[in-house]
């Protein structure tokens, strides 16, 4: 089967600044796939080239099975975008609005019926300069979804939510990933991406550093635990935290040793014994399961929400 978004060494160029630095990637057809980075990472940039808002530099870009610039009319009529910032005309209505867009597409669902999807019923007859942050979210992804289009492309699309209207959303979205639909979706949210997505690529200055499963990508980590050591006083040196038992890897964040293991009750306990035969005094010690946070972490050394 073709994939559903084909990109094939991905360029974008603002004057000295590169965006997206050769980038590689498919989106498999009927799959969640999620963009991770910080900002800066490219992730962006990506998005609006494969929504045809802007041209790229160099590469091949094919978004379900076409180039931008063929037929663009045709293309557009078959996806669904929510951007980082959509702004409304103040003077229209949520259920005028969610029309309005219904009105660009060929074919598409029932207006009321999306409005209420995505939560908005009671505000259908609401100036959109009326709306909260969180419930312009909403109303974006009731825009993107009115079209009934194949791919769905969304961009931090729960930013700005509740923790119960981002797990609605999430629903929402897996719903339309199991009528066979395709989706692209760039997150912060390092459990919104585990539950969402089937695949995971992450981005960091432009560049495709690792792409899976997040079972997959945990999985490179050599354990799916983290145990966090943070010591009062003295120092451990890393080799020695190395040498215990089931350690996997070591790596430092401020003050706090980062140990990635596989077998909590036989690491645990080795490392309590290293520090007790140190000069150094135990403060804190938590244990964790691995994250997707982590896996980027890793080879970066810099965190998904770093500016």
């Amino acid at each position: 089967m073709n994939p559903a978004v084909s990109i094939v060494g991905l360029v974008k160029r603002y004057d000295r600044v590169v965006a997206v630095d050769g980038l590689d990637l498919a989106v498999r057809a009927g799959e969640c796939l999620g963009l991770l980075g910080p900002n800066g990472a490219g992730k962006t940039t990506t998005i609006e080239i494969l929504a045809g808002l802007l041209s790229p530099t160099a590469g091949e870009v094919r978004v379900l099975g076409r180039r931008w610039g063929e037929d663009d009319q045709a293309l557009r009529s078959r996806l669904g975008v929510s951007l980082q910032e959509t702004r409304f005309p103040e003077r229209l209505k949520v259920a005028e609005v969610v029309s309005l867009f219904r009105s660009f597409y060929p074919g598409g669902r029932d207006v009321r019926s999306v409005i209420a999807e995505v939560g908005l019923e009671e505000k259908a007859a609401a100036w959109t300069s009326r709306l909260s942050g969180g419930q312009r979210q909403r109303l974006a992804l009731a825009c993107a979804l009115v079209g009934d289009p194949e791919l769905l492309i969304l961009d931090e699309p729960t930013t700005g939510l509740d923790p119960q209207a981002r797990l609605h959303m999430g629903d929402m979205i897996l719903g339309y990933r199991s009528l066979g639909r395709t989706v692209l979706v760039t997150t912060h949210y390092m459990e919104e991406a585990h539950r969402l997505c089937d695949r995971v690529a992450i981005l960091d200055r432009g560049k495709r550093i690792a792409l899976g499963t997040p079972a997959e990508l945990i999985a490179t980590l050599g354990g799916d635990l983290v145990v966090e050591v943070e010591l009062a006083s003295g120092s451990v040196e890393d080799d020695a935290v190395r040498s215990v038992e089931g350690v996997r890897a070591v790596r430092r964040s401020n003050a706090t040793i980062l140990v990635t293991a596989s077998e909590a009750h036989v690491t645990v306990p080795a490392l309590l014994d290293l520090v007790r035969g140190s000069e150094a005094t135990l403060s804190r010690l938590t244990l964790r399961q691995a994250t997707l946070e982590d896996v980027y972490v890793s080879p970066t050394g810099r965190h998904l929400r770093d500016e």
